[in-house]
């Protein structure tokens, strides 16, 4: 599990980004898969969420985990829902209620605004990025009254530019939407690499957000004992297990 640095200042805050050590799964699940959308062994993902529920210091009745469908909507939460919300953003202020975001890949994302005492954590892929999943998140912390300058920002690990290469048609539909998106961009030995981190975090400075820390550990590399779509793809996997990452107000 990795935790925030600015985040662990705040004792009312529990958190953490948590990769595959840990957990009960086996096979290519091994570890701490926390995605029950995966095709690993149900009860074993249910005992995974557990233990993270452990770490954090919630029941899992007090976990909302999303039906993510990397969009850009965002929902406010005052009580637990009765059912699966859809979507790739969760807000709340009420203590207790643990949001998790679950990841392979994708950008894992914390804001906490210490003045309001509001949390969030959203899912951050290219497609929600690139739809203004954080934007959206960010207005809705204003017309909570938050104010920018006050939000502390945490953009969790994800894949690294190094190991996220795409084609000519990904990079033409960003500079489409932007022409200054080029930057987040570079080719290399004929081949394209997009940084998703920087592109997230260039969404939050717009708005005047500062106060942004970035956990650079790349998912990809198995070094950093993440699951990662990518290089299970790659690997010829039929699947892959998912990391999840929880913020709470205790």
């Amino acid at each position: 599990m990795f935790k925030s640095k600015k985040l662990s200042k705040f004792k009312m805050v529990r958190h953490g980004f948590f990769n595959r050590l840990g957990g009960v799964s086996k096979g290519i699940y091994k570890g701490l898969n926390c995605g029950l959308g995966s095709d690993d062994k149900i009860k074993d993902v249910r005992k995974n969420i557990e233990k993270v529920c452990q770490k954090i210091g919630c029941t899992k009745n007090n976990l909302i985990l999303l039906d993510q469908i990397h969009s850009n909507k965002v929902h406010k939460i005052s009580k637990i829902p009765k059912k699966k919300l859809k979507g790739d953003s969760l807000i709340t202020n009420k203590k207790g209620i643990a949001l998790g975001i679950l990841t392979a890949d994708c950008a894992p994302v914390f804001i906490y605004d210490p003045i309001n005492n509001l949390i969030c954590a959203l899912h951050a892929g290219w497609k929600g990025a690139y739809k203004k999943i954080v934007s959206n998140t960010l207005k809705k912390f204003k017309s909570s009254g938050s104010n920018f300058k006050d939000l502390i920002v945490v953009i969790g690990p994800c894949i690294g530019k190094e190991n996220y290469e795409v084609k000519n048609d990904f990079l033409n539909k960003f500079i489409k939407q932007e022409r200054y998106n080029k930057k987040f961009f570079e080719t290399k030995r004929n081949k394209i690499y997009f940084s998703l981190m920087d592109y997230i975090k260039e969404q939050l400075t717009k708005f005047g957000v500062k106060n942004i820390e970035i956990i650079t550990k790349d998912t990809y590399l198995f070094s950093n004992n993440f699951f990662s779509a990518r290089r299970s793809i790659k690997n010829k996997l039929n699947d892959y297990g998912r990391n999840i990452s929880v913020i709470m107000i205790k």
